[in-house]
């Protein structure tokens, strides 16, 4: 299993603006109700202390790797493109609305965010361009979030928007834009509520940066990264199946649903395999095979009991 080794971070490196960062604000999140004590428990004991049972024994992907291979076309449709043109993007302030079918829509700042009990958990995450890595996320539970506006009974789906900033994001202005902005995702709500979907907000016991999706993106391990959309500025309960941005693009090559799945290839690739970031090899000596569901398949699986996943693709 991978070792877990948190940052070491001087009260005086910690910006003001970046709340995750906070000492004190990250140690309560982390710990959830516990009150400080007047030791003040280092980052490392507060994370080791939430750690999950939701880990894979398999090698964390190197986090040079992870921070600077990435799809955010927000940024560039280059993989280095979100680490180098990222820098501007400024994720604080922050607020989430919540809205639709619920009880209760309000607005969460930022700090109402990280304020949820977080936890570490080390997910397989699988591109559908047939990439792979294993990433220590920081987050919670979408649930915890939902239960706070108390979806109504009318609720079946749940909405997510990106923020659209073209000032800050160079990818989101220009004569040619590759999607339509804001870019859009949605689940089902039994997806949405489901123990494995959480809200990241960091990675490798630090802040999430700006080219993965700072402050709060989401994370379904069991589906293909373009459903992990990043930046959330709005999430929506719905009654019906909300647009998402890869599927109006590309109906016949991205499906609603996106479950990772070795025997749906891409029209234009095979999904049957994929390619490790981080563990060096050439021509093909580092690709395994995909497993279905990421290899979530006990977990999730009874999701889709009666569907026929490859026309739900």
């Amino acid at each position: 299993m991978p070792s877990y080794r948190a940052p070491k971070i001087a009260a005086a490196e910690i910006t003001p603006e970046r709340f995750f960062l906070d000492r004190r604000t990250f140690i309560a999140a982390a710990a959830g109700s516990l009150a400080l004590s007047a030791t003040k428990p280092s980052r490392a004991a507060a994370l080791e202390a939430s750690k999950s049972i939701y880990r894979v024994d398999e090698p964390a992907t190197p986090e040079k790797d992870a921070t600077t291979y990435n799809n955010f076309y927000e940024f560039g449709t280059g993989k280095g493109d979100p680490a180098a043109n990222s820098a501007n993007f400024k994720p604080a302030p922050w607020t989430v609305k919540v809205d639709g079918l619920v009880g209760k829509p309000r607005e969460f700042g930022l700090e109402e965010l990280l304020a949820f009990p977080l936890e570490e958990r080390i997910y397989r995450m699988r591109c559908v361009e047939a990439w792979s890595m294993v990433i220590p996320w920081v987050g919670f539970p979408l649930a915890a979030l939902l239960d706070r506006v108390e979806p109504l009974g009318s609720a079946k789906y749940v909405a997510f928007e990106t923020v659209v900033r073209p000032e800050e994001m160079p990818g989101q202005s220009g004569y040619f834009q590759p999607l339509e902005w804001p870019y859009r995702e949605g689940l089902r709500l039994d997806e949405a509520r489901h123990p494995l979907t959480i809200l990241s907000v960091g990675l490798y016991g630090k802040t999430l940066p700006n080219q993965n999706g700072a402050p709060i993106r989401l994370v379904i391990p069991w589906k293909y990264g373009f459903k992990g959309i990043k930046s959330i500025v709005r999430i929506s309960l719905t009654e019906t199946p909300p647009p998402c941005t890869w599927n109006l693009a590309g109906p016949n090559e991205y499906g609603f649903y996106a479950n990772v799945n070795p025997a749906v290839d891409h029209p234009r690739w095979s999904q049957a395999t994929e390619n490790r970031i981080g563990e060096g090899g050439f021509f093909g000596a580092n690709r395994r095979d995909t497993l279905p569901f990421n290899g979530y398949a006990e977990e999730v699986a009874n999701l889709y009991a009666g569907m026929d996943l490859r026309v739900n693709f």
